[in-house]
């Protein structure tokens, strides 16, 4: 029978050398004769929970009891009863005899004594502890006397001890016996091991040995005496003496009272049922149980219970005990996270309870969490971790951002929601330090130059700013190919006002990656076209930039002239005027809220396109203050200027013309083209006379020789004026500005079947100079505009 039990038992007999778990200190209580120990895993180093009883006698009942205890333990399964892992029994020889010590080993937990004293709680947030701490013991009885049939016999303080999740759960199976009151023929003792039992504990009937009246009672009458006698201990603080010592209701809340007494009544069959104590005590009505229960049967629940739970959820734990939270609520959201059952406003909570933790329990606990939901399908869920990211992005490591998080936040760059890509966008403020230049250059500068044309004119100017606060994060290559290309290519050319604005602060924000002769010749002529901007916001910016590049330009020439060859270039960014809060800048307009809608991507062609602007707060699409009252305007493009063509065009920028505007550009057109509206023009028909006056006589056909000189001068004319103007062959056409103060009209039409349209230039940066100024009659003749000659042709024709 002996080894039958040992079999069972599970033990390897070998000693503890052979227990594959350290055993540390104890604790000052355990139940009975049995010793409780704190222990670790020699595995993986896991907690445990050790429990040893050692007997000088191999037929000791109280190691009988024992096996019976581990026997039981390990059979019966419950969230609610401790969780068995492994037993084992050990005999040492000594001088005086063998001595026999039976192990068992469980999940960590320690006294429920211990930890009241531990957790110190006081009021209402005691009461609803203790509440649900009783709740589950009460489920762990009647799972064990309705479901199983089964009859603890010890219910008491010692018998219960409180994991790491502050989970009561119920041990000590030694006593434990199966209810035999069905059967008529059953004689003796049901619970053979009843003596283990303190007689404080025993009910009427149990310490008169009555097992006639035990087996009438129903099968929870000994165990609900036992809750009972627990309800007693936790409230008074101290254990229970002698029984008399129950009538002392005065520690008992009022809403427990009435069960309280039933529970302790006389008459066995008249105790309450632990299922029923469950069920009808107001005093489990409580916060702190209803949060717990609905996060337990969470998947039972509809998206919309859901929703309402989660949305309260982060006020909510403001008022539930702060351990409790972190130990208990905080495992079960984030494993409902992870596995699906939770909706999106849960992550708000989880990061709210995430926030009371250590830094070092916050990078164990939280951001593995975070990091799997990067992988979700879930659009709430992406959109919730983009909206939160400053909360967690600074502890995020560079290597789980470039590697885990990046490559799935990079799909919403092209998600079809305006608000996804949005708040993809603003999280590559945090995220772009941590990438590295495969990710930086290689893929992120492709998604912005797509953004930098995206349908939304706040998306737009947003990924300006992006550009210049992530400029000192790129390398020297990819800065010269990119940064001037799409400040002034693409925003200073966008038509949403703000935009433009946000290219002309960017270009100041990274004044210090340009040298000279890019300052000089490719963005000064582009922003200068700005001063006259229909914005006075983007004015106010652009002659600011102006003053600041020119003081670039200035203190160059000063250091050259005092012979120092340090480079202009390397002027740091502090010591220019505009540069100071350009971060907060960027920073504020990433969180001000409104979204213009209607707005669309910079025309390919210089046709004038009215721009309208509304907005929707509920969008999530951002403004900057300039934005927060957009101005209506009918103005097209400004003149374009491109960056030279780039060694490597990987990224969208080094062919922005090809991408975004169809014609070629020359990097001083821009400013070409708008300065002739300082001065009004004639009128169409005063033009067309004018241009006649000025043109040479054209021949008839039939008269060949007349006709052939004709062209030649027209042709040495028209070499002479491409000799004059240097940006002619490749100036794009005069865009069309809508101004009112200057009141500009456009040159009359120009015939479909003019010969020179296929030829002709745009019109010079100058006036034609008169004739006085010492050239010839074909000098003359060869009027700069060409666009008049053919406007002339048509008149002098209807003339004739």
């Amino acid at each position: 029978m002996f080894n039958f039990l040992k079999g069972v038992v599970g033990g390897s007999g070998g000693g503890q050398k052979d227990l594959p778990y350290n055993i540390g200190d104890p604790y000052p209580s355990a139940w009975s004769s049995w010793s409780h120990f704190r222990g670790t895993s020699k595995d993986d180093g896991s907690p445990v929970s050790i429990f040893s009883l050692s007997g000088s006698n191999p037929q000791d009942g109280r190691l009988a009891a024992g096996r019976n205890g581990v026997k039981r333990l390990r059979t019966v399964r419950h969230p609610n009863i401790l969780s068995f892992l492994y037993s084992t029994e050990v005999e040492t020889v000594d001088g005086s005899g063998t001595k026999v010590t039976i192990y068992i080993v469980t999940e960590p937990a320690m006294p429920l004594y211990e930890k009241i004293k531990e957790l110190s709680l006081e009021g209402t947030q005691r009461d609803e502890y203790y509440a649900w701490g009783l709740h589950q013991i009460a489920k762990a009885v009647s799972f064990l006397n309705n479901d199983c049939k089964l009859v603890h016999g010890n219910v008491c303080l010692e018998s219960v001890v409180v994991t790491q999740t502050l989970d009561w759960k119920l041990h000590a199976f030694d006593v434990l016996s199966e209810y035999d009151g069905t059967s008529g023929t059953a004689t003796g003792p049901m619970l053979p091991y009843e003596w283990l039992v303190g007689s404080q504990y025993k009910s009427v009937e149990l310490a008169k040995s009555n097992w006639v009246a035990i087996r009438k009672s129903p099968p929870w009458a000994i165990d609900s005496w036992g809750l009972g006698c627990l309800i007693y201990e936790i409230f008074s603080g101290m254990k229970l003496g002698k029984t008399e010592e129950l009538r002392n209701t005065a520690s008992i809340p009022k809403s427990l009272l009435p069960d309280y007494q039933r529970l302790l009544s006389s008459t066995p069959s008249r105790r309450l049922n632990a299922s029923k104590l469950i069920e009808n005590s107001e005093y489990f009505q409580n916060k702190l149980v209803d949060t717990i229960h609905f996060m337990e049967i969470l998947s039972l629940k509809d998206s919309v219970e859901k929703d309402t739970f989660f949305r309260k959820l982060p006020n909510l734990t403001e008022q539930l005990p702060r351990q409790i939270v972190l130990k208990k609520l905080f495992p079960l959201l984030t494993s409902a996270l992870e596995y699906g059952s939770a909706t999106a406003p849960a992550l708000t909570a989880l990061l709210k309870i995430g926030s009371w933790l250590s830094a070092e329990e916050y990078t164990l606990k939280v951001l593995p969490t975070i990091i799997k939901l990067f992988a979700s399908n879930d659009r709430a869920i992406r959109v919730a971790l983009l909206q939160h990211i400053d909360q967690y992005g600074e502890s995020l490591s560079a290597q789980a951002v470039d590697e885990q998080v990046y490559p799935h936040v990079a799909t919403g760059f092209v998600d079809t929601s305006s608000i996804l890509r949005e708040l993809t966008l603003k999280s590559m403020l945090i995220m772009a330090p941590k990438l590295s230049q495969r990710n930086l250059s290689g893929s992120l500068l492709k998604y912005l130059s797509k953004l930098q044309v995206d349908e939304e004119p706040a998306i737009r100017t947003n990924t300006t700013i992006l550009l210049g606060n992530i400029a000192s994060y790129l390398n020297d290559g990819t800065r010269k190919r990119v940064l001037i290309n799409a400040f002034t290519v693409r925003a200073l050319r966008d038509t949403f006002s703000p935009a433009r604005g946000a290219g002309v602060m960017a270009l100041c924000a990274t004044s210090s990656y340009y040298d000279t002769t890019e300052i000089a010749t490719r963005i000064l002529p582009n922003i200068v076209v700005l001063t006259i901007d229909p914005d006075s916001d983007v004015r106010s910016k652009v002659f600011q930039a102006v003053d600041q590049f020119m003081q670039i330009l200035k203190q160059s020439n000063e250091k050259s002239n005092a012979g120092d060859t340090a480079h202009a270039g390397s002027l740091g960014l502090s010591s220019m005027p505009g540069n100071a809060g350009l971060l907060e800048w960027a920073m504020s307009s990433l969180t001000l809220k409104g979204k213009p809608l209607d707005q669309a991507p910079i025309a390919a062609s210089n046709s004038v396109r009215p721009v309208t602007t509304t907005t929707a707060a509920s969008s999530g699409l951002i403004e900057t203050p300039s934005m927060a009252a957009v101005r209506v305007s009918s103005s097209s493009d400004f003149a374009d200027a491109p960056a030279p063509p780039s060694p490597t065009l990987t990224d969208g920028w080094g062919e922005i013309e090809n991408g975004v505007h169809e014609e070629q550009y020359s990097d001083k057109d821009g400013w070409d083209d708008i300065k002739p509206l300082e001065e009004p023009k004639p009128s169409s028909a005063l033009a067309n006379i004018q241009a006649a006056q000025k043109r040479p006589v054209s021949q008839p056909k039939p008269q060949a020789a007349t006709s052939l000189r004709s062209k030649s001068t027209v042709k040495a004319v028209a070499t002479k004026d491409e000799d004059d103007d240097l940006w002619g062959s490749i100036a794009v056409p005069t865009p069309k500005i809508a101004s009112k103060s200057l009141k500009v009209k456009t040159s009359g039409a120009v015939e479909d079947d003019d010969p020179w349209a296929a030829i002709a230039a745009p019109p010079p940066t100058t006036k034609a100079k008169p004739l006085s100024a010492g050239r010839g009659r074909g000098t003359k003749a060869a009027a700069p505009k060409l666009g008049a000659q053919r406007i002339n042709r048509t008149s002098s024709s209807g003339m004739q």
